[in-house]
């Protein structure tokens, strides 16, 4: 069986456009990538006094379960050097499973969908832009969007000469 699955990227330590390519380069070694959104560029939340992220979302389909795709995850987390030391701190890479399928799953270590996702402007932005094909989840993800309280700056990123395709 194969699941969509939509996924949320961010970094903020290192070279950010690099860290981005490079977990699209790893996604790609086990899961079919179906959209990729534009680049973001936003301002951290939780406090920490850290750099701006880059973000994205990405549609994905795979044959793996949430466990076993929240394991690869982790996988190229530990691949790009992500070391997990202050909660919301500054990192390399962190991907996030937001929907898989229309499943909701409440787990110690795995809540989809992710339970963040309404307060994050930089989830909410990049998935509206590639959830056109999804009209229900599209939608939803428009009301979220009118009704979240995140004032945090989100702004379209420029990337260099090559792009995340």
């Amino acid at each position: 069986m194969t699941n969509d699955v939509y996924l949320s990227i961010g970094t903020n330590l290192g070279d950010r456009e690099h860290n981005l390519k490079s977990a699209i380069q790893a996604l790609r070694k086990k899961v079919t990538i179906k959209n990729i959104s534009k680049v973001y560029e936003t301002e951290p939340v939780g406090g920490v006094k850290q750099d701006d992220f880059l973000n994205i979302a990405v549609e994905i389909k795979t044959t793996m379960s949430p466990h076993e795709l929240l394991e690869f995850l982790h996988e190229i987390e530990k691949g790009l050097h992500r070391i997990r030391k202050i909660h919301w701190g500054p990192r390399t890479i962190d991907l996030d499973i937001l929907f898989f399928n229309k499943i909701s799953l409440k787990e110690n270590n795995l809540i989809i969908p992710h339970p963040e996702i309404k307060n994050r402007n930089f989830v909410l932005i990049p998935m509206l832009e590639i959830t056109n094909n999804d009209r229900e989840l599209h939608d939803k993800i428009k009301g979220m969007l009118k009704n979240t309280n995140d004032q945090n700056s989100v702004r379209e990123y420029k990337m260099g000469a090559e792009k995340l395709e």
